[in-house]
C-alpha cells in the first residue's frame, strides 16, 4: 500500500472547483515538506504546493486559484482548486518528503472539460 493516499479527484466543468485530500496510509516522522505534484499528459511531473513549517508556495500557473491546508506536519492535507482551467487536467500526487525518505501517493485523476 502506498504510504499516502489522495482523494477528491474527477471530472468537472472549466471553472468549477474540486478539493483534494491526502491522508497517511501510516505514521510519518521528520518531515521536512508537504507538497502537491502533478503530470498532465505528456508532460513532466509540476511541482503544484509546497509547504513548509513556514509558509506555502505555489506554482506560478496555479497561484491565486489553488490553496493548500491543513496544518503543517498532520494529516489530512488539503489542496483546493478553484477557477479550473482544462491546462489542469492531470493525476495529481500527494509528497512528503522527511529526513528518513520521500513518500507518495498513487495519484488522483483530474479532468477538466471546457
Amino acid at each position: 500500500q502506498a504510504p499516502l493516499v489522495e482523494s477528491g479527484g474527477g471530472l468537472v466543468q472549466a471553472g468549477g472547483s474540486l478539493r483534494l485530500s491526502c491522508t497517511a496510509a501510516g505514521s510519518i516522522f521528520e518531515i521536512i515538506t508537504m507538497n502537491w505534484y502533478r503530470r498532465a499528459p505528456g508532460k513532466q511531473r509540476e511541482l503544484v504546493a509546497q509547504m513548509t513549517h513556514e509558509h506555502t508556495n505555489y506554482a506560478e500557473s496555479v497561484k491565486g486559484r489553488f490553496a493548500v491546508s491543513g496544518d503543517y506536519g498532520q494529516f489530512p492535507m488539503y489542496l483546493q482548486m478553484n477557477s479550473l482551467k482544462p491546462e489542469d487536467t492531470a493525476i495529481y500526487y500527494c509528497n512528503v518528503k522527511g529526513w528518513r525518505g520521500d513518500y507518495w501517493g498513487q495519484g488522483t485523476q483530474v479532468t477538466v472539460s471546457s
